[in-house]
């Protein structure tokens, strides 16, 4: 008989280096496929100044040093588990899944990396792993971005858009049948950068960009960047900012609070173009915490607004790559083709271990 009943522990690093997060899944499927979840102990664990800087400069390295690079990670990310698993007293997992960290992300021209996921991964902490979600997709012509829409449909069916704001901002909803996803714009991979020239690691509560003024000239610029004229399937992934966005910020010569202010607004327009008026949508994600960007994007359209727990703010990626996980040992499918531009719906990630 197969199992109902599933516990894991999820595992995201996202673009924004905020750190990985970890978070315990439990999942129950009824049988008529309707899932649950619940989520037990959670925790950030944040990246030292030395890992912070290596990850943002890696996009440049030759494929030798990311070899390199990959097994370092993959070794440094086997200590982090190991701990939270031993820390947490966790016992009988299912699996142990996890995304990595993207370093190279170009599915144009097929190609996409994410750090952390060697084989080696699993006999370092002795568990069963699951990852390296991204690859085949894009093997398949697929965008391999954003993978968490299956979670939002699986698990998160109420809301009419599921909006998340992390190194970039993404979301997804249901359209005629299909479950629809796609990169919005950058969010807090370009913000945290500017609080941190202020002397501070991300702009708490949108203060510092609340302070200044829009630059509407570097704002008409950055409205009009080609990409926000694409359809989806689509995605985006730190080369791009570093071709596109942060050339037109350095080039304004403006302060990093007049940037923040205009790129929280460019943020917030990107975001309510999404949106038809008076829908319902979850936000989760560091920038939910943005309170001065969540006022800007409902001043500009009437939305009705959900920010759930913090718990589920900060982790629901990680839960739902531990859905991901899950969906792969039960052979279900855990891709959409509607959401990626792949050829087909498929099952993705690699196991490992036993």
């Amino acid at each position: 008989m197969e199992k109902t009943e599933y516990h894991v522990v999820g595992v995201m690093s996202g673009t924004s280096l905020d750190g990985v997060d970890l978070t315990e899944c439990f999942f129950t499927v009824s049988k008529d496929n309707t899932w649950s979840f619940s989520i037990g102990v959670s925790e950030t664990i944040p990246y030292p100044t030395t890992w912070k800087q290596t990850l943002r400069e890696a996009v440049h390295y030759s494929e030798e040093k990311l070899t390199e690079l990959n097994a370092n990670y993959t070794n440094y990310l086997s200590q982090i588990l190991t701990s939270f698993i031993s820390r947490n007293e966790l016992k009988d997992l299912d699996a142990v899944c996890s995304h990595g960290h993207t370093i190279l992300h170009k599915p144009d021209m097929e190609i996409t990396l994410q750090i952390g996921n060697l084989p080696e991964l699993a006999s370092l902490i002795k568990q069963r792993v699951i990852c390296d979600f991204r690859v085949q997709d894009v093997a398949l012509g697929g965008q391999g971005a954003p993978l968490v829409p299956i979670g939002d449909r699986l698990l998160f069916s109420e809301f009419d858009y599921c909006l998340n704001l992390g190194g970039f901002a993404n979301c997804s909803f249901e359209k005629d049948t299909n479950r629809i996803a796609y990169d919005i714009c950058p969010v807090n991979i370009v913000l945290n950068l500017y609080a941190e020239k202020l002397g501070k690691p991300f702009d708490e509560d949108g203060k510092m960009a609340a302070s200044a003024e829009v630059d509407e000239v570097l704002l008409a610029r950055l409205n009009q960047l080609h990409f926000y004229n694409e359809s989806p399937p689509k995605s985006l992934g730190l080369e791009w900012v570093k071709a596109y966005v942060f050339p037109l910020l350095e080039s304004s010569e403006q302060s990093p609070s007049v940037i923040l202010r205009t790129f929280t607004e460019h943020i917030a327009i990107q975001l309510t173009r999404q949106f038809s008026e008076g829908k319902k949508i979850l936000i989760t994600g560091g920038g939910a915490y943005n309170s001065f960007l969540i006022k800007r994007l409902q001043s500009l359209k009437k939305l009705e607004v959900e920010i759930p727990s913090n718990q589920l703010v900060e982790y629901k990626e990680a839960l739902i790559f531990g859905l991901l996980g899950v969906l792969r040992l039960r052979d279900e499918i855990n891709c959409l083709s509607s959401v990626t531009g792949a050829s087909k719906n498929h099952v993705s990630g690699y196991v490992f271990g036993c």
